[in-house]
């Protein structure tokens, strides 16, 4: 830990550059506005230590500092301006809350002596993330700058992590005062007791079907390995929470599939006949638990253990037979220690679970000449170990899920909060972060548009990204359900779409239209190869509505139910 600096007359914004640098930020993720001219001159200074990533949109800035704390374990962090900044960024402090994302955003704010008029988009910042950020805070006094900075940063990683706000009045980044940096922020996790571990060592003795459900925010490479430790000791199958693949190798012997949108049959019918169910990090929330329909509320039928970081989660919906507030990589190192008195009894059990997770890698049929299954099948194999690859939301997404296999931490950016849009920044914080790494942006056509502008983004940075947009002429997911309710009564859902090779083009990215199965393998070899962005676009059959349904056979069975 560094000692903190002696005092010098510094202006607020160089105080809070300043406290930035002492707590390890390497990139910031910007779209600039004058309430905040002062942090952007200190910026200037600091531009050797801290990159800063001018976006296009405050809301794909924030998406790409969200993606920034999701790879690195690190708060991102996000500097917007007032009203309009602030009300664009507020989708990415959704995303960190949703997926327990560490986020630090800033926002200019009128000069403390015009609070409350209404002044020039002044907004109360206080007010409207206090329901949405772990902690929502004005810096009133220059003196306090390097304390509340410091806080931001310890609340985001600490516990559940999370995003946290903090407005910058105008007159506070340009006052000038002699005020200590503090030490860098410490990660602070509670640790598993002893007697929880025996307890869930002599549970699992008892267990004859138990599954693992891996998910949630706050792990490490540390946290993996020891949780695969853990389930190979005991021979533990494992399957992943909604968007949480990547932690565990989707090719381990005891991987058991993903519990997300169009969950497997197969895996559901598992979770249901599991006698033994141990939730580590995972909500249980409504996309995991397919509508809290595979778990009974508020008991389970099988005996729950539920590990949280957060002491507020756990009794939240479910009411678990053991419940253990600990930290992630605390709790899987603690894990990993544990050995079974005897060979497991569930060998059947888990080969099993992993053979049916092998049978949904084979691609059904789908119409039209562009096949999803295949597209993603063949992504996969021409993908090294540790791509990365980034999605935002839609049905499109079904496919990607399904076919593709995240081998480690941190290679899927995926928002567990649904939001449209997001992997595009999400692509860009990858590539800025891991240069030699192949990134993989795969978008519906209605979700890449959603902040399709940061391309300009992505041609000033040099962002060798591959961009797969499936297009399929509409916002697919709300059509499924349009058709379910309301069969044969289309409104809203239509979209006409530009030439997306074509609008790539216009932005210095190649790009190329696929519109047979068998022309997608040579442009994705042509697209990896390229050493600068690359655009597929794809155009799909809008009957391929799910990745086992077509949209003709889910209208007549509404219509049938009518």
């Amino acid at each position: 830990m560094s000692a903190p600096s002696t005092p010098t007359p510094r202006s607020g914004g160089r105080i809070l550059v300043d406290a930035l640098k002492v707590h390890g930020v390497d990139h910031a993720f910007c779209v600039p506005g004058e309430s905040f001219l002062p942090a952007l001159d200190a910026l200037y200074e600091a531009r050797d230590a801290i990159r800063t990533v001018i976006c296009r949109q405050e809301g794909a800035a924030a998406h790409m500092a969200e993606a920034y704390g999701k790879l690195t374990g690190r708060p991102g962090v996000c500097l917007v301006t007032r009203g309009p900044g602030a009300t664009n960024a507020s989708i990415g402090v959704h995303t960190a809350s949703q997926d327990s994302t560490p986020l630090v955003l800033l926002v200019g704010q009128v000069g403390t002596g015009q609070l409350g008029r209404e002044a020039w988009q002044e907004i109360d910042v206080r007010t409207m993330f206090g329901a949405m950020a772990k902690w929502a805070t004005q810096v009133d006094h220059i003196e306090r700058m390097p304390e509340i900075i410091g806080r931001a940063f310890h609340v985001a990683v600490s516990g559940r992590p999370g995003p946290v706000v903090v407005a910058l009045p105008e007159d506070v980044l340009y006052r000038e005062a002699e005020v200590a940096d503090t030490a860098p922020y410490r990660r602070v996790q509670p640790n598993p007791a002893p007697a929880d571990l025996a307890r869930l060592q002599a549970l699992l003795a008892q267990a004859r079907r138990p599954l693992a459900i891996l998910g949630g925010g706050g792990w490490n490479a540390e946290g993996c390995a020891g949780i695969r430790a853990f389930a190979e000791a005991f021979r533990l199958p494992v399957c992943t929470a909604f968007r949480r693949q990547d932690l565990f190798d989707n090719t381990h012997p005891l991987y058991a599939g993903d519990l997300g949108v169009g969950v497997s049959p197969a895996l559901a019918r598992r979770v249901r006949e599991a006698d033994l169910l141990i939730a580590i990090g995972a909500r249980l929330g409504e996309t995991t638990t397919s509508g809290y329909t595979l778990l009974g509320v508020p008991r389970p039928a099988a005996t729950l253990v539920h590990v949280h970081q957060d002491p507020a989660e756990l009794g939240k919906v479910y009411e678990a037979d053991l419940a253990i507030n600990a930290g992630l990589p605390e709790f899987a190192q603690a894990a990993a220690a544990l050995a079974p008195a005897s060979a497991p009894a569930w060998r059947d059990w888990s080969d099993a679970l992993q053979a049916e997770y092998a049978d949904t890698l084979a691609p059904g049929p789908m119409p039209g000449p562009v096949d999803l299954g295949q597209v993603f099948t063949q992504m996969r194999r021409a993908l090294p170990a540790d791509a990365i690859v980034t999605n935002g939301a839609g049905n499109y997404t079904g496919w990607l899920h399904r076919f593709h296999q995240y081998r480690g931490l941190r290679t899927q950016l995926a928002p567990a909060s649904g939001v449209m849009g997001y992997g595009m920044p999400a692509a860009c914080a990858a590539a800025l972060l891991h240069p030699g790494r192949k990134v993989v942006c795969v978008a519906g056509d209605g979700c890449f548009l959603m902040n399709g502008q940061e391309l300009a983004t992505v041609k000033q940075y040099r962002l060798p990204i591959v961009f797969v947009v499936v297009n399929n002429g509409m916002y697919g997911s709300i059509r499924m359900h349009q058709e379910l309710h309301y069969p044969g009564r289309v409104f809203g859902t239509d979209l006409e779409n530009p030439d997306f090779a074509a609008l790539a083009a216009a932005y210095g990215v190649d790009g190329q239209v696929v519109e047979r199965t068998e022309d997608f393998a040579p442009a994705f070899e042509r697209a990896l190869a390229a050493g600068r962005a690359a655009l597929i676009e794809l155009r799909t059959d809008p009957e391929a509505i799910t990745t086992r349904a077509t949209l003709t056979a889910l209208r007549d069975k509404a219509m049938r139910g009518r």
